[in-house]
């Protein structure tokens, strides 16, 4: 029975042209935008976090040929199609409103105060459309609108800050920044006081730590990075009961 040598398949991709910035590349089909403009040989020093979707600092503004649509989408998710035209911006700009928390009121008129676009929501559901997280945007909003900061609090958990919805807002809202405010009000103003919070500040108050941030502070580089690489890690897959067995500074 003879052998023979296996030689490694070579797969080749088929190239697509896209427009970056107005200079059209060739790129392989499959690509995500963000792998798409590395592969014409553009480096990402900004606009470029965890690559996965999460962080949302990759906002890319797009066209597709025979329509007019300005779309949006994530670098990292979306993946190139023929002919399209792309740009990105440094970030995506929305306006932020500056308080104090310490003065926040839990009251929708403190948010619309602060945000008196809030009331120009037309429901039309465009922001919900957009996300890249699923979050219902569109019930977020309507909460707030309705005092229900709890519910808000909820349904905008998953927001990665990341103002897509903001773009396609008819009612120039950020909405992403409203929720920001009115889960640091819920947390801060309205929702119970958790125990084990309470527990970690009077340890902190009392003490507890000083001995150990000593030590790290006494610490070299490499002994930082030898405990930083052997820290005990909570696996992807773990559930929400999931507890580290070293429990001596929780």
């Amino acid at each position: 029975m003879s052998t023979t040598e296996s030689t490694p398949a070579k797969i080749k991709a088929k190239l697509v042209p896209i427009y970056i910035m107005g200079k059209r590349y060739e790129v392989p089909e499959s690509l995500t935008i963000m792998k798409a403009m590395e592969h014409a040989g553009y480096k990402f020093i900004r606009g470029c976090g965890c690559r996965g979707g999460i962080c949302g600092a990759c906002g890319t503004v797009y066209r597709l040929p025979g329509d007019y649509h300005i779309r949006v989408g994530l670098a990292c998710q979306t993946v190139v199609q023929e002919n399209m035209y792309l740009t990105q911006i440094p970030f995506f700009p929305a306006n932020r409103a500056v308080y104090e928390m310490e003065e926040v009121a839990p009251e929708v008129s403190y948010v619309q105060k602060n945000y008196p676009e809030l009331f120009r929501c037309v429901a039309c559901n465009a922001c919900t459309k957009v996300c890249p997280m699923d979050v219902p945007v569109l019930d977020y909003i309507s909460a707030i609108k309705q005092g229900d900061f709890k519910k808000a609090t909820e349904l905008s958990f998953d927001c990665i800050q990341c103002g897509l919805c903001a773009t396609r807002c008819m009612g120039e809202m950020a909405q992403y920044h409203i929720a920001q405010m009115v889960r640091r009000i819920y947390g801060m103003k309205m929702a119970p006081y958790p125990e084990h919070c309470k527990e970690m500040v009077e340890g902190i108050k009392g003490g507890k730590y000083d001995g150990f941030l000593a030590e790290l502070k006494s610490a070299s580089v490499d002994e930082l990075k030898k405990l930083y690489t052997e820290r005990e890690q909570e696996s992807h897959m773990a559930d929400e009961k999931w507890e580290p067995q070293e429990k001596q500074y929780l």
